[in-house]
């Protein structure tokens, strides 16, 4: 089934427009909490520019065994790199959060803020399904680059439906996604490849900022209408 991509961004720019609770508003927390992380990342794991051009300079004078000492010296600690990973484990489930919000928006089934928390709720389970995603798609993309695009497709219907079905495996929700997305992959490919403007100006010097708090709540909207219609036409969504 062709699904008509502009009818769906047309759908998520109205949802936007009429949610209440804002969608904008919830991608401007999410966008925050992205911002707080990654500026704690930056602190435990990042080098700064200051020992960076030190080290530079003494690899350019020749003081190899300088530059070496400075570098072990800046590179983050055991301790300092497993805080680091929790954050971004944290991120990543903070971002479930999101698409809970985002489905309970779309359903008009009482979404609230606290849903971007909702995510820690099945952390374990939804932990494994990363790790298990992650692996799959490291494997294709040993292959070329191409394989791992395919399969980063082929699963990422997971969440959604380890959100819907709580009660399956971390490998039934893969398996399911993979069943789900045939047929789709190359339309879910045009539905990002469509937001590419987006996404560049979201890469800007501070505006991108701005951007992200539109972006954000913009196309996970548009992907969890594609969520809607794969799964039946009977879950499109229609007007208020």
């Amino acid at each position: 089934m062709l699904i008509d991509r502009i009818a769906v961004k047309q759908q998520s720019r109205e949802i936007l427009r009429t949610s209440r609770p804002s969608m904008i508003t919830a991608g401007l927390i999410y966008t925050l909490l992205a911002m707080l992380i990654s500026y704690l990342s930056l602190r435990l794991t990042g080098v700064s520019l200051e020992t960076m051009n030190s080290i530079m300079q003494a690899a350019s004078s020749g003081q190899s065994e300088a530059a070496m000492n400075l570098l072990a010296r800046a590179t983050p600690g055991p301790g300092e790199s497993l805080i680091d990973l929790l954050l971004q484990l944290a991120l990543s489930v903070v971002s479930v959060g999101f698409t809970i919000f985002t489905l309970n928006t779309i359903r008009r089934t009482g979404p609230v803020f606290a849903n971007l928390l909702d995510g820690f709720g099945m952390m374990p389970r939804l932990l494994w399904l990363i790790i298990l995603q992650y692996f799959f798609i490291a494997l294709w993309s040993l292959l070329f680059v191409i394989p791992g695009i395919v399969a980063a497709y082929r699963y990422s219907m997971a969440v959604y439906i380890m959100i819907d079905h709580p009660e399956l495996s971390a490998m039934d929700c893969i398996r399911e996604s993979k069943r789900m997305t045939y047929g789709y992959k190359s339309q879910l490919f045009q539905l990002d490849l469509s937001f590419i403007l987006w996404l560049l100006l979201s890469g800007m010097p501070v505006i991108g900022y701005a951007v992200q708090v539109y972006l954000t709540p913009y196309m996970e909207t548009a992907r969890a209408l594609y969520y809607e219609r794969i799964r039946g036409p009977e879950n499109e969504w229609q007007p208020a």
